[in-house]
């Protein structure tokens, strides 16, 4: 019997991101995400959103959130001088609001831009030590945090890059409740040779998102050959969802839809 890719390898499943996709409010997102198809939908910040009305047409709809931002740029996290109370107070909130959306199990936490006078070591170790104490937070939740390493044409002067940054802050949390949020996107612009170190950072690579390379549209508008990389991504094991954190080009989603649908 012939082994297909097709058969090895089934359809990725995609999270559409709805700040970057659609306009309106947040129900308004979601029917649209809903119209095109997409079984589940991520985002970024709580605040100016009906989280309730949204849990509730997302039901309605029989669609997922599978992450949303719980931590923005806010040096809070990696500055050393200042102590882990807002972060972990933002930490349990997210748990809650996690538990608002059917099957929402990660939320993502940036670790902040460059602090002035501190170097990137103590930046990590200030960041490292607060994610700790979120631990016990996120293990009796049943959530999993999940860094965003960034890039630095896109986001200058940040003080997290790559995806060895982002394995070794992984490994010093010894967690499996803090995992990476592994944005292709950035990962190109930083360094390239995906394939290579999506192998290498498997083990904590809690999500994945793409944009093509330069212009953070969809999949077939830039330099990433992205069907073989969403094949080495089930590859290496993972099977959650893909979230498409990309902006339609020329504002077009239908198009959009259709060339993630090409490489999917």
């Amino acid at each position: 019997m012939m082994n297909t890719n097709s058969e090895k390898y089934p359809a990725t499943r995609f999270s559409v991101n709805i700040e970057m996709w659609y306009e309106g409010d947040f129900v308004s997102r979601v029917d649209q995400a809903h119209a095109q198809g997409f079984p589940a939908i991520e985002f970024w910040l709580l605040e100016e959103k009906d989280l309730e009305a949204g849990a509730a047409r997302l039901r309605e709809h029989g669609m997922v959130v599978t992450q949303f931002t719980a931590w923005p740029f806010c040096k809070e996290l990696n500055d050393p001088r200042i102590g882990p109370e807002k972060f972990l107070e933002a930490i349990e909130r997210a748990c809650e609001v996690a538990d608002m959306f059917p099957g929402c199990e990660l939320f993502t936490v940036v670790l902040g831009d460059d602090v002035e006078g501190v170097s990137r070591e103590d930046m990590h170790a200030a960041a490292i030590e607060k994610l700790r104490l979120a631990v016990p937070i996120l293990e009796r939740a049943g959530k999993t945090v999940i860094i965003e390493p960034m890039n630095p044409y896109n986001h200058p002067e940040h003080c997290f890059y790559g995806s060895a940054e982002g394995v070794a802050v992984c490994e010093a949390i010894g967690s499996k409740h803090v995992k990476l949020n592994y944005d292709l996107f950035h990962m190109q612009r930083f360094e390239g040779n995906l394939i290579d170190n999506l192998r290498r950072s498997k083990e904590w690579i809690g999500y994945v998102q793409l944009a093509d390379s330069p212009d953070r549209h969809e999949p077939g508008t830039g330099e990433v050959n992205y069907a073989a990389v969403l094949q080495t991504v089930k590859e290496i094991g993972y099977g959650g969802f893909v979230g498409l954190e990309c902006e339609p080009k020329d504002g077009d989603v239908e198009r959009a839809a259709q060339r993630v649908r090409d490489v999917g």
